[in-house]
């Protein structure tokens, strides 16, 4: 009868034991760098300076860099119009146009980089560094 009672003890640790562990699996696995492109890409947003985007300070147009992409990917602004990039990723990133009209120095942690469009047409842009990373901005 003694035997029957110290099993039965030893298996209610195991029960505990196998939950913590079952436990620390589930946190672990909710785990990730977010890095890895898991998800789907962003649906590309057109916004444009008047209205629908994140206001910069000091006006303008905001796009956040986030998560490795440009959000909104899309922008429109009036000849004159600024946009400001706030870096906001855990790794560095730049705006580099593709006609090297511009570009900022690798920045991230809340950095911001801005740039006045002068000129009216379409001036394409990437991340010099993760070159997948490209957006649009709109002078009209």
């Amino acid at each position: 009868m003694r035997r029957a009672e110290k099993s039965s003890g030893g298996s209610g640790r195991w029960v505990v034991v196998l939950a913590v562990v079952i436990g620390l699996l589930g946190l672990m696995s909710g785990c990730g760098s977010g890095s890895d492109g898991g998800g789907a890409a962003p649906a590309p947003t057109t916004t444009s300076a008047g209205g629908g985007s994140s206001p910069a300070a000091g006006g303008g147009t905001m796009v956040e860099v986030k998560n490795f992409a440009f959000m909104p990917a899309n922008v429109t602004v009036s000849v004159g119009g600024k946009v400001t990039w706030k870096f906001d990723d855990s790794t560095a990133h730049t705006v580099t146009a593709d006609d090297n009209s511009f570009s900022s120095s690798p920045m991230q942690g809340g950095q911001t980089f801005s740039h006045t469009f002068t000129t009216a047409g379409t001036v394409k842009y990437h991340c010099s560094i993760h070159p997948e990373m490209i957006a649009t901005i709109v002078v009209k």
